[in-house]
């Protein structure tokens, strides 16, 4: 569960904030309920009638529902009212033990808020979109004189030009690559494009106008970014019949070499159009979100069109998804645009709950109108009803999937005599090379496949010898574990195992043993997954704590699950390792200089283009370069030509 964040985070400028309570404990004269009916009607007496957020928290002060309201004290006065409350919300009071508000300016204002606490709170009794990655992103430099096309994701910067959101990077990759088959934008960073003395592979194979050799004028570049533009934009037709209209003409010209590469660029723009098979004629930018509910679980399929071109699609799968479609997609809704600008029409399957307030909510995000639209005929339903079939099959996939999971999950609670099938289960394993760049790391899986959000790396501090696994896993538990006792003590967070699987033998097993003993956490069951003779995947040996190893047959499902689990293990350790070892290797005799971080680093290495020739510069160039100056060029100087 995600702790509450501190609250002077979580406070609006314009917004005030109270706060009640009852931390008295319950004793058998007093019942649960009560004490947080208590909370709420104590609450009551100062809160005002004004719009805002309120929060409900348990005792250890995890939020356990966010709400808005237009006025406060009437809508949180209706958790009072016990028997009128389904058995969700019921339970929510049952463990209340604090209620704190945040008041806005306006119920569109508190609406926004509100998605944006449960985001980042991730409430046990709100509908939850779990979704923690980023959207990629097309950006076109506009800071050099031969601008750059390329993925992005994370914060944008001055000086370019974004286009998306794209649902996944596959999508963006499609789109990039006829980008430049089509437009011959160059995509190599700035430092590669400044060292290049002739043409790279892309020029060779026909995706780059080599502009870092002067193979295209500035002039001629920069009309190519404004057609890619224009064709992010939607124009794709006219981008053709002019390009149509200029091989004609080169033909009649008998520029015949350049008349094929006008009908090559043609091409492309033809594959790209063919390859979009779903579009929205007559609409530039338009998200279509789709839900479809079945077995008490929710799926949210949403496809982004941007330019009228179909940016791809992305299935959303939400937690307390049991309500009925209009709560579920409203809810949806206000987290999705929680950290996308919407676009200016949403087309939707089911009409969400409180669709003027959560259309004026998005407006005022977006800084223009924005239109939650629910089509019945034509171009618009039938994309809608497209959608509506991915999100159908996408739960059900999942459905099966999970069916398959729990029969796997309740198959090793047989292999290892667990009192119920886990919940969550943990694998560790270490890597390193001769004791270097040692890293221990956990990955967790559940009914739910792999938790990724839960995985951990863990930089090998105090290993008493290079390579010393035992020691490298007893410094793993110990992090891992004594960690787990300060914040969850009573493991009721949902962050404890019921299972830990370690990748080693019983050297690996005594020393996770003894770990948890020390911790007084001897009583999770832990078992060791030892490879079979030669390493031969199948005949694996796993050992218990006073229980004698066993094997299973080479194709019960149970062990391939095993097997993926430690395989899965084994990759993260890999990947964390390659990338310690990597991030080692980069380090220059730069970072030992005080003062110089890595933009200043960065600046050094382009203008000098190594560290030795920054060592061998004089200090008259170290002050001369840009970023640089006399007081950094002179500490640079000394630290290499101490007492020069």
């Amino acid at each position: 569960m995600v702790r509450c964040l501190p609250r002077k985070t979580l406070r609006p400028k314009s917004s005030t904030m109270s706060q009640a309570s009852d931390d008295k404990p319950v004793t058998d004269s007093g019942s649960p309920i009560m004490v947080g009916l208590r909370v709420i009607e104590t609450a009551l007496a100062t809160l005002p009638f004004s719009p805002g957020v309120y929060r409900m928290l348990d005792a250890r002060g995890d939020a356990l529902y966010v709400g808005k309201a237009r006025a406060l004290k009437r809508r949180v006065a209706t958790y009072t009212h016990l028997s009128r409350l389904p058995e969700r919300l019921r339970r929510m009071v049952y463990e209340t033990r604090h209620l704190e508000i945040i008041t806005t300016s306006s119920e569109a204002e508190a609406l926004l808020l509100e998605a944006n606490l449960i985001k980042r709170l991730r409430p046990r009794f709100n509908i939850v979109l779990r979704d923690d990655k980023s959207y990629p992103w097309l950006v076109i430099t506009e800071d050099h004189p031969f601008p750059q096309i390329a993925k992005h994701r994370g914060e944008r910067r001055k000086g370019a030009s974004y286009w998306g959101p794209f649902a996944s990077a596959w999508a963006v990759n499609q789109t990039l690559t006829a980008l430049q088959r089509v437009f011959l934008l160059r995509s190599c960073r700035d430092t590669v494009f400044e060292s290049r003395d002739r043409p790279c592979l892309l020029y060779q194979i026909k995706r780059c106008a080599a502009p870092c050799v002067e193979r295209i004028g500035s002039e001629d570049y920069a009309a190519l970014v404004a057609d890619a533009k224009r064709f992010l934009s939607g124009e794709t037709p006219s981008i053709q019949q002019r390009l149509a209209g200029e091989m004609e003409a080169a033909a009649e010209r008998l520029e015949f070499e350049r008349a094929a590469a006008l009908r090559d660029r043609i091409r492309g723009l033809t594959h790209i159009q063919g390859q979009d098979r779903t579009h929205l004629a007559g609409v530039g930018d338009a998200d279509v979100v789709a839900l479809h509910q079945a077995a008490g679980q929710s799926c949210v399929q949403v496809f982004f069109f941007r330019g009228g071109r179909n940016n791809g699609n992305r299935p959303y799968f939400l937690t307390r998804g049991e309500q009925g479609p209009e709560a579920v997609l409203g809810a949806f809704l206000g987290q999705l645009y929680d950290d996308l600008p919407p676009p200016p029409l949403i087309l939707l399957s089911h009409q969400p709950s409180g669709t003027p307030l959560l259309a004026e909510a998005l407006s005022i995000k977006a800084g223009r109108k924005v239109e939650l639209h629910r089509p019945q005929r034509g171009d618009k339903r039938a994309v809608v009803e497209h959608a509506e079939s991915n999100a159908r099959e996408a739960l059900e996939r999942r459905l099966a999937e999970g069916t398959a999971q729990e029969a796997l999950l309740g198959g090793v609670a047989r292999v290892f005599d667990l009192p119920a099938s886990p919940e969550r289960i943990e694998v560790y394993d270490n890597s390193h090379i001769q004791g270097a760049n040692a890293y221990g790391v956990m990955i967790a899986a559940g009914p739910a496949g792999f938790l990724k959000q839960a995985y951990r790396k863990f930089a090998i501090r105090s290993a008493p010898a290079p390579g010393d696994d035992f020691a490298m896993m007893r410094e793993v538990f110990e992090r891992r574990f004594g960690r787990a006792l300060k914040e969850d003590p009573a493991r009721s967070g949902g962050t404890w195992p019921d299972l830990v699987l370690i990748d080693g033998g019983l050297g690996q097993l005594n020393a996770a043993r003894t770990v948890l003993a020390e911790l007084g956490c001897d009583d999770l069951p832990l078992v060791a997954v030892a490879k079979g003779p030669d390493r031969d995947a199948g005949r694996e040996w796993f050992h218990r704590p006073d229980a004698p190893p066993l094997q299973l047959p080479p194709r019960d499902p149970v062990l391939y699950y095993l097997q993926r689990l430690r395989d899965e293990a084994h990759r993260f350790a890999i990947t964390t390792h390659r990338a310690g070892r990597s991030k080692a290797l980069v380090r220059s005799e730069l970072d030992e200089i005080p003062g110089v971080g890595p933009a200043l680093k960065r600046k050094l290495l382009n203008h000098f283009g190594s560290a030795r020739g920054v060592r061998n510069a004089a200090f008259e160039d170290l002050a001369n370069a840009a970023g640089v100056g006399p007081t950094v060029a002179r500490k640079i100087y000394e630290h290499f030509h101490p007492g020069g």
